[in-house]
């Protein structure tokens, strides 16, 4: 029977703040997110580390096109010899042709501040992508990994299911637990950064990471947690509050913000400055996202 093993990649710059998961599968083995471009000697370091070549790669899997995720697939890929890229539809499509994601980020940005970001976003050839749509597999060493779409935080996301690991790679979809915010027990954020916040459909995604039953839910923010009851019922209650706040006239961007860090206080009384600039970028990035879904709520008034 061939080894079967997971390995966490700290891929930012900031330390256990985004990982890629290096799937380790007898001799065969995939890389679960890339990150950017600057983390590719980062990933290639971690194969070297564990024994294996970058033609052992067969799959770059990503979870969705967010950049902190997927902007660094082209990059790898051509590091990878072999390997293929594995996407859920959706996100196929912007990675083969990642122009509109670039757009939109310098548009965010500016052209300065995306290049030291995110570098340069290489195309997927075509001939190397693969769309797994909710439901279908892929077979990794005698392993087999699926895919299920999982919306609410972006209408292009899917987990990955690994039995063999007893693993749910979850993406952003069951929230961001940063190791450093751990001391004073379980703190577990949402990502609602635009412009995909759905509150239904994210406790649906929560319903189907607990329905696989898994030992061990591995977000890309950051590393293996077990107590996914405790984390399920966390994002929960902050989904119901992100929920009533898109729905209040006052619902600002700044409001939101507001709103965000008075609830961290009331869930995490015991956090002082260091947390909250921890946070800090999360808050924003929430607000932006719950302040879109509000004014979407608005047009339809």
């Amino acid at each position: 029977m061939p080894e079967h093993a997971r390995y966490t990649i700290d891929a930012d710059v900031q330390p256990r703040f985004t990982a890629c998961y290096l799937r380790v599968a007898g001799d065969e083995c995939a890389f679960i997110e890339a990150h950017t471009p600057h983390a590719v000697p980062k990933l290639m370091a971690a194969l070297d580390a564990h024994g294996k070549r970058p033609e052992d790669v067969r799959f770059i899997i990503v979870t969705h096109a967010h950049l902190d995720h997927a902007s660094g697939v082209g990059a790898l890929l051509q590091k990878c010899p072999n390997a293929t890229v594995v996407a859920q539809p959706r996100t196929a499509k912007h990675l083969v042709d990642p122009s509109k994601l670039t757009e939109g980020a310098k548009a965010v940005y500016g052209a300065e501040r995306f290049a030291e970001l995110y570098g340069e976003l290489v195309p997927v050839p075509p001939e190397r992508m693969k769309s797994l749509a909710s439901g279908e597999s892929i077979e990794l060493g005698g392993s087999t990994l699926t895919a299920w779409d999982t919306y609410g935080h972006a209408f292009h996301h899917a987990i990955i299911d690994d039995p063999a690991t007893d693993t749910v790679f979850t993406g952003d979809t069951f929230g961001l637990v940063y190791p450093a915010l751990q001391t004073h027990g379980r703190f577990a954020f949402p990502s609602t950064s635009p412009t995909g916040f759905d509150a239904s459909e994210a406790h649906k995604s929560i319903d189907k990471v607990l329905s696989l039953g898994r030992r061990f839910v591995c977000p890309t923010h950051f590393d293996a947690w077990e107590d996914r009851d405790v984390i399920a019922g966390q994002l929960r209650r902050w989904i119901d509050r992100a929920d009533a706040w898109v729905r209040d006239p006052n619902a600002s961007q700044a409001w939101l913000e507001d709103r965000w860090r008075e609830a961290i206080r009331e869930e995490a009384p015991s956090f002082g400055p260091a947390e909250m600039k921890l946070l800090a970028l999360d808050v924003e990035l929430n607000a932006q996202g719950l302040a879109f879904a509000a004014e979407s709520l608005r047009k339809k008034k």
